[in-house]
């Protein structure tokens, strides 16, 4: 299933379904969640590898054998919605997160993937949205992400064939941040890198990046905004006032 193992500051989310080659299941789903809420709570936690069990397979994608099984509206009111929302908020950590990919990462194994913040791929590694061979479409946020860091077309080149790039083809497009001969040890060492820099700092960075790309940066404007605020003599004033059910009394600017 997932594991959630430490290294110093670095945490390692480890998938190990191997008679299945990782292949996602709403357990697995929820074991995410769990491990997402436990990295959110711990401050020591600066950064994240998500890695294989498996040198041969990253992750296969979804359980067909699961998710074949819920019909239309299990599909609707379950599987897409919980893997939308558990994937989200993968995404959304605030520490930075390094993805490791040896062997297969197709389907719903290359949309987590497309979570991290960071790809680091063997040169064995193959990367597919093969959803189309089997009538179906990739349900959890992948094309959007793809999108994002190889462009509409080369994404609609991968998820219109269901044909799998290699590793270079993926360095080449800007899938992946480099190609190396162990990923899983490199990934680990630029975590490990990436947890060394300032706490507060590297994770601003990211937040500042995810919003210039999203195009979204309100969200990321009130949190710098209350976070600065939080920190005033005003601020403490205020709480104090409200405590004391007194009027306060703000110091000069």
């Amino acid at each position: 299933m997932i594991r959630l193992e430490r290294e110093g500051a670095v945490a390692h989310l480890v998938l190990d379904r191997g008679e299945k080659l990782n292949a996602l299941t709403l357990a697995m789903l929820a074991e995410l969640d769990g491990h997402c809420r436990a990295i959110e709570g711990d401050p020591g936690v600066r950064a994240v590898v998500l890695r294989s069990a498996l040198p041969r397979a990253f992750c296969a994608g979804a359980d067909v054998r699961e998710w074949s099984a819920l019909g239309a509206e299990g599909m609707w009111r379950r599987w897409i919605a919980e893997g939308h929302r558990v994937f989200a908020r993968f995404a959304g950590l605030p520490m930075p997160t390094v993805a490791a990919v040896g062997g297969v990462a197709f389907g719903g194994g290359l949309e987590l993937a497309l979570c991290c913040d960071l790809r680091v791929a063997s040169s064995e590694a193959r990367f597919a949205l093969p959803e189309v061979k089997i009538g179906i479409v990739p349900g959890w946020g992948g094309p959007a992400r793809l999108a994002a860091l190889i462009g509409p077309s080369r994404t609609k080149q991968m998820a219109l064939t269901g044909t799998a790039i290699d590793a270079p083809t993926a360095l080449a497009w800007g899938l992946v941040n480099e190609v190396v001969g162990d990923a899983a040890s490199r990934a680990g060492t630029l975590a490990a890198e990436i947890a060394s820099g300032a706490r507060v700092a590297v994770q601003v960075t990211k937040q500042l990046v995810d919003a210039a790309a999203t195009g979204a940066p309100a969200a990321t404007l009130d949190a710098l905004a209350a976070g600065f605020v939080a920190g005033t003599d005003d601020l403490a004033e205020g709480v104090a006032a409200f405590r004391e059910k007194r009027p306060p009394r703000f110091g000069p600017r």
